[in-house]
This record gives structure tokens, sequence and C-alpha cells, in this order.
């Protein structure tokens, strides 16, 4: 029962031999296929890091050509809105100006209007007080006048002139 306990060299060198070339056979065989594809895997993800990097740096060179583009658009619009803003000015200034010169077309003719009313007026008047003139004579004429005919004449006289006007 002892030789079942007991320690042979001849077999832990025979195994230690087996061990050994069991080792190289899969240092050879398997860990070279294994390190290999740990390799890949490595290149991949670092690959993947990489695109991811290259990524975002386009992602933020698009962001920032954004926002230079929304800055030009703000300014083209602040500047269109300003254009805008001066033709309506403009116009705004030339229509109070075509007004304006209606107005005073409208005051001239109105002006001259008038002058024309009052030309017409006084020589209408002009007419009825000559024929007042006229009446008057012929009845001094017809008659002689007394002094209260006279005063009595001058105040009609007076009156038909004041309802003329």
């Amino acid at each position: 029962m002892l030789e079942f306990l007991s320690i042979d060299i001849g077999t832990i060198i025979f195994t230690f031999c087996n061990l050994l070339i069991l080792f190289l056979v899969f240092k050879h065989f398997l860990f070279g296929r294994v390190y290999k594809i740990l390799e890949e895997r490595q290149n991949e993800v670092s690959d993947t890091y990489s695109k991811a990097d290259e990524a975002l740096e386009h992602a933020k060179s698009l962001e920032s050509e954004y926002s230079s583009l929304m800055t030009g658009a703000k300014e083209e619009s602040a500047e269109m809105i300003k254009n805008a803003s001066k033709k309506a000015q403009q116009r705004s200034d030339e229509i109070i100006s075509e007004a304006k010169s209606e107005a005073s077309a409208i005051l001239a003719k109105a002006g001259e209007d008038i002058e024309r009313e009052k030309k017409r007026a006084k020589s209408e008047l002009r007419g009825e007080i000559s024929e007042l003139a006229v009446l008057v004579a012929q009845k001094v004429v017809e008659k002689e006048i007394s002094e209260k005919d006279n005063e009595r004449l001058i105040n009609d006289f007076i009156e038909n002139v004041g309802d003329l006007k």
C-alpha cells in the first residue's frame, strides 16, 4: 500500500516533459492564434475609438460651421429687415411728400377760386351799386329833393349796400 503513495522520479520527469511538450504545442498552435485574435480585437476596438473620435471631431466642425451659418443668417436677416425698414420709410416719405404737394396744389387752387369769387362778387357789387346810383340819380332828377328826402335816400342806399355784403 505504500507503493501507491510513493514518489517516483521517472514519473515526475516524464510528467514534466509531457507538460513541457504540451505547453510548447499549445504555445505554437493555440497561444499564437489566441494572441492574434486578441490583437485583432484590440485593433478593432482602437479603430472603433479612433472612428468615434473622428466622428466627434467631424460633429464639432459641423456644429461650428452650423453656428457660423446661423450667425451669418441672423446678420443677413437683420440686414434684410433694416433694408426693408429703409425702403418702407422712403416710401412713407414719398407718400407724405406727394400728399403735401397735392394739398398745396389744392390750397393754391382754392386760393385762386377764392380770388376769382372775390373779383366776381366785387364786380357784381359794383354793378348793383352803379344801378342804385343810377336809380338815385333818376329820382333826384325827377324831383327836387329836400334835405329830408336826401337823408332818406342816403339811408336807403346805405341799407341796400349793407344787404349786398
